[in-house]
């Protein structure tokens, strides 16, 4: 349905259109008619027509004026404009307010249905754009918030900054380089994060979480989390390393208002904690202050930069590169970690507070922090004495050089041993898992049946099978079916239905296929040309 605005002075012209229109289009157009640039002006803002066909010369308001005004309110409406007076600058002023043609009278109808035509295909361009654009939107509205709840969960629960964030960040649209975790909590008691009515709690927030999602977005440019039990996990990405006072306090407030909207429409208690800024890459230590904030205070909004529970280190320690030493550690990286080790050891002895007994301490520290993540990872093997000499080795070394060379072995040690052991024990497993194909290649196995051998779930047997052996399962079992079959055929008389079934087919087509593909001809032709 398109609705028409026919606007001349002549009662004449405007029956020869309705005529010409409702004979070519019918039930198509809807037409309303006005006489006067008043009366048009008026008729346009009740009717609101998709097509207006103007005549310029019209008694009082003239009809580029009456444009003007129509266009202030309806942007999206065609203007057809229509006039006996062949003035190039009434064109030229009509054309600059987005008019579709200018038509001189009289009119003939073949160019009115023409013009009109034209008219419409663009208005169902229009149309059907806005359409695609409300299902992008219907589509993002689905699609976003589980984004934004991937996010959170690799933030939370993968031991490094994953690409897979990084991703995200591309998705969401994150440029920042910091941010910081809030924790909205329902119906946690004023002690904490326990909760009171669990249940309730959860059940409140689960069929109010679209509102949440909404206000908390309305008060912070925030990435929102799903929920967790009673808990809401929420990043807010920052521009800069530290917040000021002023801009503490503002976020605090905000979060009180927050609370106290929340409260009057879901009907339930709520509380907010909010993690110190941090580096994307370290924002779980953000989520964890945030928790540990609600543990500590009893305000219904806490910020941890008000409690006295953060780490803090001397003006002079040099933790960013603690920090990145046990990066390079738990990403294997064991030339660096030498690196690194070396350096903080040198720290250590040109640091004017620092005595001998300070840095053996260190160096124990480290050594034993190092290896507790080589064995997190399952790269080492934890017995009980294996590190009973490490006190006796560090405080009968009273030469520097000597302590310098024990620290960086060490570290370098538990280093190699997370990736070498952890290769070690993926290789038995991969080779265990050969010994069973080659053992058994002969029947029906499959995956699972591997896996289960080897006490793997199948999809990680999968990943781990194809990175050792550059091939996958199947692939890998093929192929040992062919070259059983190529020997078989060359060394001895059986049949090809015979082989087929000595190498694990049951189909004998499918051998042949299998066969042709791996080798490039059938198994008779692979006979005959021996």
């Amino acid at each position: 349905m398109y609705k028409i605005l026919l606007a001349d002075d002549e009662g004449i012209v405007i029956d020869a259109l309705k005529f010409v229109i409702e004979k070519e289009f019918g039930d198509e157009c809807e037409i309303a008619f006005a006489k006067t640039g008043r009366s048009v002006i008026e008729l346009a803002e009740s009717f609101r027509p998709d097509i207006a066909i103007m005549d310029i010369m019209m008694p009082g308001i003239n009809g580029i004026e009456a444009m003007k005004e129509i266009r202030k309110t309806n942007s999206k409406i065609v203007f057809i404009v229509m006039s006996a007076y062949d003035k190039f600058d009434y064109a030229k002023e009509s054309i600059s307010l987005g008019v579709l043609e200018y038509i001189n009278k009289p009119m003939e109808k073949n160019k009115i249905i023409s013009v009109l035509r034209k008219a419409m295909a663009e208005i169902d361009a229009r149309r059907a754009q806005r359409t695609n654009d409300l299902i992008i939107k219907e589509k993002l509205e689905i699609v976003v918030p589980i984004i934004e709840s991937g996010l959170i969960y690799s933030i939370l629960f993968h031991e490094t900054f994953s690409e897979d964030v990084a991703s995200y960040r591309t998705v969401l649209g994150i440029t920042s380089e910091y941010g910081y975790m809030i924790s909205l909590i329902a119906g946690a008691s004023q002690e904490g994060t326990h909760m009171t009515n669990a249940v309730g709690s959860s059940v409140k927030m689960q069929r109010s979480y679209k509102e949440i999602n909404e206000e908390l977005k309305k008060v912070f440019n925030c990435v929102v989390g799903p929920i967790m039990a009673n808990r809401i996990v929420v990043l807010v990405p920052c521009d800069k390393d530290t917040l000021s006072y002023e801009e503490r306090l503002d976020i605090i407030e905000k979060a009180r208002d927050l609370i106290r909207i929340l409260r009057a429409k879901t009907d339930a208690d709520y509380r907010i904690s909010i993690g110190s800024v941090r580096p994307l890459n370290e924002l779980r230590a953000s989520y964890s202050e945030s928790i540990n904030a609600l543990n500590m205070a009893t305000e219904s909004v806490v910020h941890v930069d008000d409690l006295p529970i953060q780490l803090e280190y001397e003006s002079n320690y040099p933790k960013e590169l603690e920090k990145k030493l046990f990066d390079e550690v738990s990403a294997g990286d064991t030339n660096k970690v030498v690196n690194s080790s070396g350096e903080f050891f040198d720290w250590m002895v040109h640091n004017p507070s620092t005595g001998i007994m300070d840095i053996r301490l260190k160096c124990l520290e480290f050594v034993l922090w190092a290896e507790k993540i080589a064995y997190r990872s399952g790269g080492m093997k934890y017995e009980f004495d294996s590190r009973s000499s490490y006190l006796p080795d560090v405080m009968s070394s009273d030469n520097l050089d000597v302590l310098r060379t024990w620290f960086i072995q060490k570290m370098a040690t538990a280093c190699r041993n997370m990736v070498e052991k952890k290769a070690e024990k993926s290789t038995k497993v991969v080779d265990a898992a050969k010994a069973y194909i080659q053992k058994n290649y002969n029947k029906d196995i499959s995956l699972d049946d591997v896996s289960r051998e080897v006490n793997i779930t199948p999809y990680y047997f999968s990943k781990l099978f194809k990175d050792d052996t550059g091939e996958g399962f199947v692939e890998y079992l093929t192929n040992i079916r062919i070259e059983k079959a190529k020997e078989l055929i060359a060394e001895t008389d059986y049949s090809m239905k015979d082989i087929c079934q000595m190498i694990g087919y049951t189909d004998p087509n499918y051998f042949s296929r299998s066969f042709k593909k791996k080798v490039g001809v059938t198994p008779t032709e692979y006979k005959e040309n021996l």
